[in-house]
């Protein structure tokens, strides 16, 4: 492997726990045409919570990433998000940003999401092939966001095990360092999709949940599961107490915390805020 490339991906891992708690804030085009992103509205001010929440990593469309984040520039890695979708059509997704993009604004990682499970998969496929052979002479690492949304899919099976093994499948196959799949809702089935996948797994935050503890028992299920860690959004900024929830969280990714501890780290965290 490339130095550069390894030195990058080291830069994405928690240095004690070797394990990736990474937020992402690359949410915009893709929520809706009638409002932002619930949370999300003022990302300047959201992001200093988030940021003081010592993630391992975030996720930034290039756009956003060039307007709000040069005040932290060094103090938190970050990967560049290169792919979008419009809200009417959510199984294929545009290219708008490029590994050039990434280098010059200082991203530790380019990050492209494409969907699996209809006509477009193909396509979609050979663009991340493409992205993953021009970021190799540079070092840089590719991480994948693969979803099951394509017609091809069973109403009610995007989280299924087949097809979120598959999407992972279909990450390594185009060579990339990270994979980012949906949680299939169990650690035993995500544990196969982690135990057939020769890159690190990270799970997806996934829709906003409906309580604090049901986010810390499914990012405990990822890890008990053996994955590399969580690619968070709507679970962290979506909250109205973001460094209690961030508390809870790096004590289950790096400290290896049961959900009842994360959830007293938790409440003591409300109480000191």
């Amino acid at each position: 492997m490339l130095l550069g490339k390894e030195t990058r991906l080291n830069r994405l891992r928690n240095g004690t726990s070797g394990k990736m708690l990474s937020v992402a804030m690359d949410h915009g085009m893709a929520m809706g045409y009638d409002r932002l992103p619930p949370g999300l509205e003022m990302v300047p001010r959201v992001l200093p919570q988030v940021i003081e929440g010592r993630p391992d990593a975030l996720v930034f469309q290039k756009g956003m990433a060039m307007h709000c984040l040069p005040p932290f520039a060094g103090q938190v890695p970050w990967m560049m998000q290169s792919t979008l979708f419009v809200p009417h059509i959510t199984n294929v997704d545009h290219q708008v940003a490029y590994v050039e993009d990434a280098i010059a604004l200082g991203a530790d990682a380019v990050a492209m999401t494409i969907t699996v499970g209809d006509d477009t998969s193909g396509s979609l496929a050979a663009m991340l092939g493409r992205l993953v052979r021009e970021a190799m002479p540079v070092g840089l690492p590719v991480v994948a966001h693969i979803y099951a949304k394509g017609d091809q899919v069973p109403p009610g099976q995007e989280f299924a095990l087949n097809w979120v093994r598959y999407a992972a499948r279909v990450g390594v196959e185009m060579g990339v360092d990270i994979v980012k799949v949906s949680y299939t809702g169990s650690p035993e089935t995500f544990a196969e999709v982690v135990e057939t996948c020769p890159v690190p797994v990270v799970a997806a935050g996934g829709p906003r949940l409906s309580s604090t503890e049901e986010v810390l028992t499914m990012v405990r299920g990822v890890m008990d599961a053996g994955a590399t860690g969580i690619t968070i959004g709507r679970n962290v900024w979506g909250e109205k107490h973001i460094l209690p929830v961030m508390a809870a969280l790096r004590a289950i990714i790096h400290q290896d915390a049961s959900v009842a501890e994360a959830v007293e780290t938790y409440r003591e965290g409300l109480v000191e805020g």
